[in-house]
This record gives C-alpha cells, sequence and structure tokens, in this order.
C-alpha cells in the first residue's frame, strides 16, 4: 500500500494545484472512505474511495502544460463567484482538467502556465526553487537612481513584511510614466505592484513576460498553446526534476 498525502493526490489527478486541494479539504469538500478530510492526511489513491463533493475521482491523465496569455480583466481561476470571466472560459478546447500555477491579478497580463502536473506546479510555486518572475512594468511617475536602488536591495516595508530584491532595468520614460523591466523571485499577492506603491510610483500597467526558462513570445491576449518538447525540458532541468 502507498499512501499520499490528499493534496498532492488531488493535484495529480487534475483536481486542483496543491494549494486549492488543501482550501478544498478544509472546505470540507473531501472524503476518504466515507469520513471527512483532514490537512496532513494521507491515502492510497488505487484502495481508498476518495470524492471531492460527493464524486469520485478521476482516473490519472496524461501531463499536459500549456502557456496562456492571460488578458486584463480575467480571473487567474477556474471559476468566480461573482460570474466574472476566468480563464477557464478561454481555454474551452483543452479536453483535459488542468489548473493555473501561480497568481496572475485581474488587472494584469502575460504569461500563465496550465498544467495537471502537480509536483511540477508545487515546484514553480514553492520559495525554496526561486523561480524568477519576469514583467514589464508602466508606473506613474519616472523613478529616480535611488529608488532604483531601493527596489533592487529590497526591504520596502509592506504589510505582509518586506519586499524582496528585484532586478529592475528602466527602459523607457516619458514626463508623466516609465517602463521598467522587473525581475522578482517571489510570488506573493501583488508584491511588484504594492512595492512600486509604496514608493510612490503606482503601476498603470504589468505584463508578465517570462516564468523561469518560459517565455511570452508567439502568442496574442487570450491565445495559448501547449509546451514544445524542449521547452518542458528545460523546464524540468530548471526545476531539477
Amino acid at each position: 500500500m502507498t499512501l499520499e498525502r490528499l493534496q498532492k493526490i488531488l493535484a495529480e489527478r487534475g483536481i486542483a494545484s496543491r494549494r486549492h486541494a488543501e482550501e478544498l479539504i478544509r472546505a470540507g469538500r473531501v472524503t476518504v472512505n466515507g469520513q471527512l478530510a483532514s490537512i496532513g492526511m494521507k491515502a492510497d489513491p488505487d484502495r481508498d474511495d476518495i470524492r471531492v463533493d460527493g464524486r469520485p475521482l478521476p482516473p490519472p491523465q496524461p501531463k499536459r502544460y500549456y502557456l496562456l496569455y492571460k488578458p486584463q480583466g480575467v480571473i487567474t481561476s477556474l471559476k468566480d463567484p461573482q460570474g466574472r470571466p476566468t480563464v477557464k472560459d478561454l481555454i474551452r478546447g483543452i479536453r483535459e482538467r488542468v489548473f493555473p500555477v501561480g497568481r496572475l491579478d485581474w488587472d494584469s497580463e502575460g504569461l500563465l502556465l496550465l498544467t495537471n502536473d502537480g509536483e511540477l506546479s508545487l515546484r514553480l510555486s514553492h520559495p525554496r526553487y526561486e523561480v524568477p518572475r519576469q514583467y514589464l512594468v508602466k508606473v506613474k511617475g519616472v523613478p529616480q537612481e535611488g529608488t532604483l536602488r531601493r527596489l533592487r536591495a529590497g526591504g520596502v516595508p509592506l504589510e505582509d513584511g518586506p519586499s524582496p530584491p528585484m532586478d529592475v532595468r528602466l527602459l523607457k520614460r516619458t514626463r508623466r510614466s516609465a517602463w521598467l523591466e522587473v525581475t522578482v523571485r517571489e510570488g506573493r499577492n501583488r508584491v511588484v505592484r504594492r512595492t512600486f506603491e509604496a514608493l510612490g510610483h503606482p503601476v498603470r500597467r504589468l505584463r508578465r513576460v517570462a516564468f523561469g526558462p518560459l517565455r511570452l513570445e508567439g502568442l496574442r491576449p487570450g491565445m495559448y498553446r501547449p509546451l514544445t518538447p524542449k521547452e518542458l525540458k528545460e523546464l524540468k532541468k530548471w526545476l531539477r526534476m
């Protein structure tokens, strides 16, 4: 008998990412052999009767990997209680059940990876692997050199702790705004937006152009494509898989 953590089983069956799987368990939506599941519980997916919302798990699926150009005004989720557009609305042509890796805000755009590979999703999201996320960012005003140094050093006070160090390069400036290339190695919620806001330069537009070795190239907003074998091999090498 092989016992595995429930959130890992749910992720590998394409139900949800591990983080969302934990939310399902906490919400009382998962049972094992008729008993309500709890965080930390282990089970054997081949022998135990594991259900989500009363429905048995689907059989194991082949691993799938897609790049999506998420437009602004779309929620990075498979459903939204408020009825707003979600990434699921953009991937109706994908037959397998896949889920987004990491966050990309409603008002942000750019590269989003969707997969049913729970282990790869965990590694991409886990702070231990320090996977870089690169953005093109338009801000109000033009940050001066002292501000750029503060961004690079990190430590800008935020409500959930100091900002992380960022690689920052000024690309273009006008009298009222500037475009910058920003790379950060953690996925804390809205950390780029909140850091620039704290320094007096609210973000006007934010586009993710890279996630680890993956690049946003050849896609228009709302379009998606499968990863190439070369991209997948490079990504797994990056994550030491």
